[in-house]
């Protein structure tokens, strides 16, 4: 499985500040596809919006199997919420979820997460799943190589040299009935201030640590 992660949380002016606002419109789902359009070619079961930790079948649900919120560390400002985007169809062809985002020059970072249900990852069918954001490809991998039951955050950087409008993109492709299935949530672009170092995944474990360490220490002090 090929992926890249080169940051994962906004941390202590690490990277944009808290306040930064996602440029992603609607990019936890929780209105939907608001703000997004679904294309290209599927036989029955199009993309849809699952609610989290539901039993129900599609659309609504992964086919009765709860898939819990998004638990990955990202640096996304908006919050999993309840809902998240469900790929499912077989035999699809290039089915995108797109969105067009007017960037400044500058620097940004930007990401999403990802998670496959295991009743999914069972099926005899391959998926393959790409997602890309500004030019930056974030993601490309086969759903056999991946993990199931595990949310992911994939993430990057890009420097934009001239205003514009730029598109976020995600492409699903399976081969048989059934095939396996990807869910994504929490889709962001955020600027980032001039200077500012963007922390590897790592630094969060060990940040969280020192944490951890202080509080123990003033308790053993007090």
């Amino acid at each position: 499985m090929r992926r890249l992660s080169l940051a994962s949380a906004i941390l202590l002016g690490f990277a944009a500040p808290a306040s930064a606002a996602s440029l992603v419109v609607n990019g936890s789902f929780e209105l939907g596809f608001s703000g997004w359009t679904l294309s290209g070619s599927t036989r029955s079961n199009p993309a849809s919006i699952i609610s989290y930790n539901s039993t129900a079948s599609y659309p609504n649900g992964a086919y009765g199997e709860r898939v819990p919120a998004n638990t990955a560390a990202t640096a996304s400002p908006d919050l999993p919420g309840t809902r998240a985007a469900y790929f499912v169809d077989d035999y699809a062809v290039n089915e995108t979820l797109s969105q067009s985002v007017f960037l400044t020059a500058g620097t940004y970072q930007m990401g999403f997460s990802a998670y496959l249900p295991q009743n999914g990852f069972n099926n005899r069918g391959e998926a393959t799943f790409v997602g890309r954001i500004a030019g930056v490809t974030l993601a490309d991998f086969a759903a056999s190589a991946a993990p199931a039951r595990l949310w992911q955050t994939f993430s990057g950087t890009t420097q934009i040299a001239t205003d514009g409008t730029y598109t976020v993109q995600f492409v699903f492709n399976t081969n048989l009935a059934p095939s396996k299935d990807v869910v994504i949530d929490q889709v962001y672009i955020i600027p980032i201030e001039s200077g500012a170092a963007v922390p590897e995944p790592a630094s969060l474990g060990l940040f969280a640590a020192g944490l951890l360490g202080l509080g123990a220490l003033r308790r053993r002090r007090s």
